[in-house]
């Protein structure tokens, strides 16, 4: 059983201040959110977390292995390098999409994301070190089969990518519904999601449906971890190896130990 540790990040008031005292150059949001979301990525990821951009003023984040006071530290070193604030809450769930829901609630009961008296709120427990273990982190790395050679170099850039949000999105909404997982476009053509316990046959599923629905061709390399970088290299190591064999779906446990779904 998996047990993920997810922070829901959101920047305070973030929507009026764009406006305020008028409204500020889109160059500009669009550089502070790129900046936060790289220097995030490096306060969390060296602590061995993953963070994911979303819609860029809300990111969520893989926190396995972070405690309250990592938080606090990130909280405060954003402070002091950025004109805004932000407010995390953290939960843990045997799925991605039920940590994370219990996250968001708890921040929609300390204040709206629009609330001027909502600043820096850090809400939420996180699993004690006695608890973790080294499964609790289940991470599958997508890519798009030849994505360089039907799309890359065939189709001008806009029409690229529409064809790889289209498995994107397609892909994102399926492991949502299906297995109540959380998967995110990470740059190319490659999507990482965070998953629950699922087997090989339920990612040969998702890659199937994928397919079918949207004519994109997926393979995915699956990792675990008791850390979400940890389960997210092994997922890397398992993907290089689906491009070795031609295989849609490689998991990183070995044929002699027990699936953790079975």
């Amino acid at each position: 059983m998996t047990n993920t540790q997810v922070t829901h990040v959101q920047i305070d008031n973030y929507g009026p201040w764009t406006v305020t005292p008028e409204p500020r150059r889109e160059v500009d949001l669009q550089t502070l959110q790129s900046r936060l979301y790289a220097d995030l990525s490096q306060l969390v990821g060296n602590r061995g977390g993953y963070v994911f951009f979303s819609r860029f003023d809300n990111m969520i984040a893989v926190t396995n292995g972070l405690d309250e006071d990592d938080h606090a530290l990130i909280q405060e070193s954003v402070a002091n390098r950025y004109p805004v604030t932000m407010s995390l809450s953290v939960a843990t769930g045997t799925t991605p999409a039920e940590a994370l829901g219990t996250a968001t609630e708890a921040l929609q009961e300390a204040g709206s994301a629009q609330d001027k008296s909502r600043r820096e709120i850090l809400r939420g427990r996180t699993i004690d070190q006695e608890f973790r273990t080294d499964e609790d982190v289940q991470i599958a790395h997508f890519d798009v089969n030849d994505a360089t050679g039907k799309y890359t170099d065939e189709l001008n850039e806009f029409d690229t990518f529409i064809q790889i949000e289209q498995g994107y999105a397609e892909l994102m909404r399926y492991m949502r519904r299906a297995y109540d997982s959380l998967s995110f476009f990470v740059g190319g053509d490659n999507v990482i999601a965070v998953c629950s316990e699922m087997d090989p046959a339920e990612y040969q599923d998702a890659v199937d449906h994928v397919r079918e629905a949207v004519d994109v061709e997926l393979k995915v390399g699956v990792g675990r971890g008791e850390l979400a970088q940890e389960a997210g290299m092994a997922a890397k190591h398992a993907l290089e190896e689906c491009r070795a064999t031609g295989e849609d779906v490689h998991v990183d446990w070995a044929a002699d130990e027990p699936d953790p779904a079975a």
